[in-house]
């Protein structure tokens, strides 16, 4: 129990820069304290205490305002960072290494008993703040959910998924290990390819419109000259 304490305050320290102290660390941070009282939680409900489990759990959510079911797996080395509203569900799988910020859901989109209605994160999955993932599918170890996206199918790994659904953007090839962890799964803007052809697109509607423009303007012209021509014509009749 005290060498998974210290894994988690060790990897909390190293991925919060506002982190200054395991004191701090121990006393302080939200997400440590849920992820302590979920493994008691977890522990009487594999031992078939459910209603201690859940009790359990619910003091966790009274207290840090995060709520994971007992039933939920977490791996290794997770970091919840600020944690406020985050909801992980019964058949939820966190791999080694998560991270996950406030606001997160990892919800389930059947009402079957038994089923595996929840995500399976991989190890070292950045979830962004407010992202919601639902449904029973993999996202792949290292995968990146922006904030706020919806998440409703699986993930390949080491993917970068943004938006209402979520859709999987480019990530520079040459990124660095840090650049990869990417607090927050926060997503240049200029790496995302829908963002680009939309681009595209609004040029080549500019284009488009100036070609049309160009053409009136000479049927203009070329009405003056018939006009003028005309007007030369009838004289020369009378």
């Amino acid at each position: 129990m005290f060498q998974r304490l210290r894994e988690d305050i060790a990897c909390i320290l190293e991925r919060d820069p506002a982190a200054r102290s395991r004191w701090e660390v121990l006393t302080c941070y939200p997400g440590l304290h849920a992820l302590v009282l979920h493994r008691w939680a977890h522990a009487c409900w594999t031992r078939g205490l459910h209603w201690l489990g859940r009790f359990i759990s619910h003091l966790a959510r009274f207290f840090t305002g995060i709520e994971i079911h007992p039933g939920a797996t977490i791996g290794r080395r997770v970091f919840i960072d600020h944690g406020m509203g985050v909801v992980v569900g019964e058949t939820a799988e966190i791999g080694d290494e998560c991270t996950i910020y406030q606001g997160v859901t990892l919800g389930g989109t059947s009402l079957y008993r038994g089923a595996k209605r929840h995500p399976t994160l991989g190890p070292g999955v950045v979830v962004g703040a407010g992202a919601k993932v639902l449904g029973g599918f993999v996202v792949g170890a290292g995968a990146k959910i922006g904030s706020n996206a919806v998440v409703v199918k699986a993930v390949p790994a080491g993917a970068t998924v943004v938006g209402i659904p979520g859709r999987i953007v480019e990530e520079p090839q040459n990124a660095t290990q840090a650049e990869r962890f990417a607090a927050y799964a926060v997503v240049a803007e200029q790496d995302d390819p829908h963002a680009k052809a939309i681009q595209k697109l609004v040029e080549h509607s500019r284009e488009l419109e100036q070609a049309l423009a160009n053409l009136k303007d000479r049927l203009v012209r070329l009405e003056r000259i018939e006009a003028t021509e005309g007007d030369k014509n009838i004289r020369a009749v009378k």
